[in-house]
């Protein structure tokens, strides 16, 4: 008897992992682990391959970023608006086809471009691998505009959907997908990182490219099955009483004709009003100034949202060159550090990250929702110590009095043209590149110096950027689901999508700072002045705490995580 009521329970165990096997949670979490793993390894590799094309230099990667960073700002809110109007699965589906396409793109012109540099280089002056800069920037920017649009409806409409009414599901979820990001963190970059050190950078972009064309179908599938399980996704609800509100958000309308014009903003038909609704169609300067009044009034009704302070607290994080991006990985890079260190460093980021996630999860149940947010804020901020400390110990290249354009302008008086005295190793180590140019030490920008350097100042800096992590990714989901529980339905693509041009409009400053002082001997005041702009964010996220929670700010426990909720809901309603 005992012995079948143990095979009963096996059977139903099995039968339970089955079914979770099948359930759209699951399939959801296996194409973002797809989806990621391919980002993770193109953008690891698309700073690596833009410093080993430029010469060693930072700037092509900054220029990169600074394009990527304004076509967000500029179209956030129009990609947000876009989502909001068009049914889910085919704004999942056509975003993922133009990412990755994008991808595939960018990594056969690059192959090219490492295949036939030196042709290139003599052909038309230099001018045709300058077009094959410009083209490989162009489209890369086209896969990470897509990528935007995928993430907000992914992450901050279809989770929300799936999830329903349960807020520690939610949450759970998004912690979820936060490891499953840090997870490709520490192996989409080591295995991209092993085959371009041991191989090649032209390997290296014949596996990425293959990688999305793979992962495009099978994801494909997997998003139709998502939205097959999950009969919410196919009813994007707009409830009339919403629409009180949304005129509320918009300050600058009228009463007559402009409400309409705001609801149609949002995909929302008036049917009353049919007559005004067909005056705008005919309009060619209407359907023209469309997009700019999206971005107007997305730009008000995220400035009205109750969680206005928290979202601009976390976009102050992105005005920083303390993370694993292509600056950060690009200045380690001509530090001397190899692929291989780099994808490790990543790697141990991962961890610190993963560790993040699930401190949110805990503290959420322990203290509630926005006590989180400061906690993890004040962890953030410890770590960072550390970086501003590396600033000045031994083995730090900063040296203030050096010029940002010293050395580029040194090159072009002397008459040698960007990358036709500087001849680029086939492999991506920086040791190899330091010796093979030790013979024309003048030749490259940010050349490695041939003394050895002392390490500890690198080595507080990645330790203060790796442990930081538990505190940002933390505090990065303590706001994702802030705005994922106060903003409306029909609202949650654009203001998302404005979100994610905050994000970028201070991204964009950081890599404004870089090309304006692209020399390592400056990389120590841009960590100063990131610490700054960090602390500054936390600033507006207690201001906003405050405002919420008011006396139980302080307050930790399963009582006031309860009071927490209800402050929420009423600043929600607010």
């Amino acid at each position: 008897m005992s012995r079948a009521g143990e095979q009963g329970h096996q059977r139903g165990c099995c039968g339970s992992f089955a079914n979770y096997l099948r359930s759209a949670k699951f399939l959801l979490y296996l194409s973002h682990s797809l989806s990621t793993w391919g980002d993770r390894m193109w953008h690891f590799a698309v700073s690596v391959f833009l410093v080993e094309l430029y010469g060693n230099s930072l700037l092509l990667t900054a220029v990169y970023g600074l394009v990527v960073a304004g076509s967000v700002l500029v179209l956030g809110a129009i990609i947000g608006d876009w989502v909001d109007k068009n049914a889910r699965l085919k704004v999942a589906q056509t975003s993922l086809v133009v990412q990755n396409i994008s991808v595939i793109v960018c990594g056969v012109i690059l192959m090219l471009v490492f295949l036939h540099k030196n042709e290139l280089l003599t052909m038309y002056h230099g001018w045709v691998l300058t077009s094959c800069y410009i083209m490989i920037i162009t489209i890369a920017n086209i896969a990470n505009l897509a990528s935007t649009a995928t993430a907000i409806t992914i992450q901050r409409d279809w989770i929300v959907v799936v999830a329903g009414e349960d807020r520690s599901k939610l949450a759970d979820m998004n912690a979820t997908i936060r490891r499953i990001d840090q997870l490709t963190n520490i192996l989409a970059p080591m295995a991209v990182g092993q085959i371009m050190t041991f191989g090649s950078p032209v390997i290296g972009c014949g596996f990425i490219s293959g990688w999305n064309l793979v992962s495009m179908c099978v994801e494909y599938f997997l998003l139709w099955k998502v939205y097959q399980k999950t009969p919410a996704l196919a009813v994007k609800a707009a409830p009339k009483g919403e629409e009180a509100e949304l005129k509320q958000l918009n300050v600058h309308k009228d009463t007559e004709p402009k409400p309409v014009e705001g609801t149609h903003l949002m995909g929302e038909k008036t049917p009353n009003i049919p007559e005004l609704e067909h005056e705008q169609e005919p309009s060619c300067a209407s359907q023209i100034a469309e997009p700019f009044r999206t971005f107007r009034d997305g730009w008000v009704s995220y400035y009205n949202q109750p969680v206005f302070l928290a979202g601009l607290g976390l976009a102050f994080l992105y005005m920083t060159v303390l993370g694993f991006d292509c600056i950060t990985t690009g200045y380690a890079y001509t530090q001397g550090l190899s692929g291989s260190v780099l994808s490790i460093l990543m790697g141990a980021s991962a961890v610190t990250g993963i560790m993040g996630t699930v401190a949110f999860t805990w503290l959420r149940r322990k203290c509630g929702l926005v006590r989180t947010g400061l906690i993890s804020g004040w962890a953030q901020l410890s770590c960072l110590v550390l970086c501003v400390i590396s600033v000045f110990m031994p083995g730090s290249p900063l040296d203030l009095s050096v010029s940002p354009f010293e050395v580029t302008r040194s090159r072009f008086t002397q008459g040698e043209p960007v990358s036709t005295t500087t001849r680029i190793p086939e492999t991506i180590f920086p040791t190899e590149m330091h010796m093979s140019n030790r013979s024309d030490a003048g030749a490259a920008i940010l050349e490695i110096s041939p003394r050895p350097v002392p390490i500890i100042s690198v080595s507080l800096l990645f330790a203060g950027v790796i442990a930081a992590r538990i505190g940002l990714w933390a505090f990065d989901l303590t706001v994702t689901q802030l705005l994922q529980e106060n903003v409306i339905e029909s609202e949650r693509g654009i203001i998302n999508g404005v979100q994610n041009s905050m994000n970028y409009l201070l991204d964009l400053l950081h890599f404004i700072m870089v090309i304006l002082a692209p020399n390592p001997e400056a990389f120590g005041l841009l960590v100063l002045i990131s610490v700054s702009f960090v602390a500054m964010g936390h600033i507006m996220y207690f201001r906003f705490a405050h405002k919420t929670l008011g006396n139980q700010l302080f307050a930790c426990g399963s009582q006031e995580k309860e009071v927490s909720e209800e402050n929420q809901a009423n600043a929600s309603d607010v």
